[in-house]
């Protein structure tokens, strides 16, 4: 394929590496990485469904891909995507997505860990692979991902990935794990904000945050400058109240420990269930200028879009968790090989239909499926 005139997205998968030698190849890299694509946005799983559907659709494929030796061997796919350097391709993957989603000021940036359950191997001692993801909520868009290890490399990892990233005009959230001066100041030195959950695992800054709005609280934040919403949701059975302070007056919390550090967030949830009901309290530190309760709020609640846009949709949509693909690079590539098909299915506008039915028509329309590949925004 040639990827540069062609035009559209796929015009950066030029720019990735075959870790292969050059005599012998049969295969180009690129051909390799569109087959993989198109076969995964239209239901494939593995490597031998990625052959497959190379077979059923070579005559299509050959209207824009040079294939001179044809449709490579599950064999081969398996082998390519298990050599070729994760770093490379997510270099890639980061400038095409960032292509695809165009950065706009006032981006909220969430970022959320997930483990690929089944994609352990217990005779290599290996453990289940874990990615973090940069997911943009307001495209649906996973801007970047990076393997690390479980749970306690996310630390590490994460600023990592945010050196990837264009952060200009964006907020970052992330749960209390993340929580660490080092990422607010790697936040910041991208040119975002960061809207950061705090707990136990900062025991002091926790503390202080509690003493603040538990007491400030019982007389209605007395001498406190603040902002303050309510919102409340009913349905399916249950009613949900949101109460929002976000404060400035952040003296009492040793704000020059924390890079950039400009208000403090308390939000007090109570979801009534029939006649039981249950309030939780969380608290985060933000770079924000925090005078706006409702922004501080919205924030928050759009970070969970990770979860339900995301991971949701890769372990239900996708079977993500049950993928045993495991060899070397392979199962970090096909993942990412699975995001980039989540991404273009997202980023299409042009149907109004689900995800699931966007795979299927794919699968049955070529112009559908050539639209999807190529799309500029």
């Amino acid at each position: 394929m040639d990827t540069q005139a062609h035009g559209g997205s796929m015009r950066f998968l030029s720019k990735i590496q075959d870790p292969r030698r050059t005599q012998g190849k049969r295969h180009r890299l690129s051909d390799m990485i569109v087959i993989a694509i198109c076969a995964i946005i239209c239901n494939a799983d593995g490597w031998e469904d990625i052959e497959l559907f190379g077979l059923c659709k070579e005559r299509w494929f050959r209207t824009f891909l040079a294939l001179r030796h044809g449709i490579a061997s599950h064999d081969t796919f398996a082998r390519v995507f298990a050599r070729l350097d994760p770093a490379a391709f997510e270099a890639c993957f980061v400038e095409w997505m960032a292509h695809l989603a165009k950065a706009s000021k006032g981006r909220l940036i969430a970022v959320d860990g997930k483990t690929l359950r089944r994609s352990f191997n217990t005779a290599a001692n290996q453990a289940a692979l874990h990615m973090i993801n940069a997911w943009c909520v307001s495209n649906q868009t996973v801007l970047g991902q990076l393997a690390c290890g479980v749970k306690e490399n996310e630390i590490t990892a994460l600023p990592k990935l945010l050196q990837l990233l264009d952060l200009r005009g964006a907020v970052v959230t992330a749960d209390a794990m993340h929580c660490q001066k080092a990422t607010a100041q790697c936040i910041l030195a991208g040119g975002g904000d960061y809207l950061l959950q705090v707990k136990a695992n900062q025991p002091a800054l926790y503390e202080n945050l509690k003493l603040l709005f538990e007491e400030g609280l019982t007389d209605d934040c007395q001498g406190v400058a603040y902002d303050f919403t309510e919102e409340t949701d009913a349905g399916h059975g249950r009613i949900e109240t949101r109460r929002c302070w976000s404060s400035w007056d952040i003296a009492g919390v040793a704000p020059s420990e924390w890079p950039g550090l400009r208000s403090v967030v308390c939000i007090e949830r109570t979801r009534q269930i029939r006649d039981k009901s249950s309030t939780t309290r969380h608290y985060y530190i933000s770079s924000l200028p925090g005078r706006d309760a409702g922004c501080m709020l919205r924030l928050s609640r759009g970070h969970w879009g990770v979860e339900n846009q995301l991971h949701w949709c890769m372990d239900m949509v996708f079977s993500e968790d049950q993928r045993r693909i495991r060899k070397e690079n392979a199962d970090e590539n096909y993942t990412r090989l699975s995001r980039i098909a989540l991404n273009l299915l997202k980023a299409d506008a042009s149907r109004k239909i689900s995800i699931r039915q966007k795979r299927k028509l794919a699968g049955w329309d070529h112009d559908y499926l050539l639209h999807l590949i190529t799309q500029e925004t």
